[in-house]
């Protein structure tokens, strides 16, 4: 059995990988039944996709291991709070629960900036956690974006 640590240690991985290749370092992993089913990093400059996110690039990964877009049971874990597109995605896949390591104070949308998830009016809730190596990941990002200035 997967704990939030590790999912997490493989999320910040996911990331390294993405900063490696010259995307924003962020990465993401879906955990289902206790183990990693789905790994996803940004890939929005190598897919010249704006909607490749490391969440969504994730969600479509777990998605097409479990032929079904619905990813009840299943928990996110994800580098940096998502933007308001891929909380909306979260919502649509009925993911059980978000795990995300650092709070984004431009365009966090699980509370930062925006509150799209577990919003009284939607028909799907879902747990949100926060904080777990969120040093490590924020000091991810800081360094990359140092390096690129």
């Amino acid at each position: 059995m997967i704990d939030d640590r590790v999912a997490m240690q493989a999320a910040l991985n996911e990331a390294r990988l993405a900063g490696e290749a010259g995307e924003v370092p962020i990465g993401a992993v879906v955990v289902s039944e206790g183990a990693i089913m789905a790994r996803g990093q940004n890939r929005v400059l190598r897919d010249l996709d704006p909607t490749a996110h490391a969440e969504i690039v994730a969600l479509r990964a777990a998605a097409a291991a479990i032929g079904n877009y619905r990813l009840m049971g299943c928990t996110l874990y994800v580098t940096l709070e998502p933007c308001a597109m891929c909380a909306g995605a979260m919502i649509h896949a009925r993911i059980d629960q978000l795990v995300y390591a650092a709070a984004d104070p431009k365009a966090g949308a699980a509370g930062s900036v925006l509150a799209v998830l577990n919003h009284p009016q939607l028909n799907h809730q879902m747990i949100v956690d926060q904080g777990i190596l969120a040093d490590e990941a924020a000091e991810l990002l800081r360094n990359f974006f140092r390096e690129r200035r």
